[in-house]
């Protein structure tokens, strides 16, 4: 997922908000930031919200193993 995240110039925890933002019927996420720093970087993912489908299947096979 690092490395997936890295290629789209992401953090993992942004990519993971853009992902689960990238669905209409997901209007907000809750984020655990503990500092304004991590709030920041929370917020950047929403930057970068598209995926490619090769995006999607690679992270797919991941979460299926």
């Amino acid at each position: 997922m690092n490395r997936i995240a890295g290629e789209r110039g992401q953090s993992l925890a942004q990519m993971a908000l853009a992902w689960a933002l990238r669905r209409k019927e997901v209007t907000s996420v809750l984020v655990g930031a503990s500092s304004p720093a991590q709030l920041e970087d929370n917020c950047a993912a929403l930057k970068n919200l598209e995926f490619s489908r090769e995006e999607l299947e690679r992270i797919d096979g991941i979460l299926s193993r």
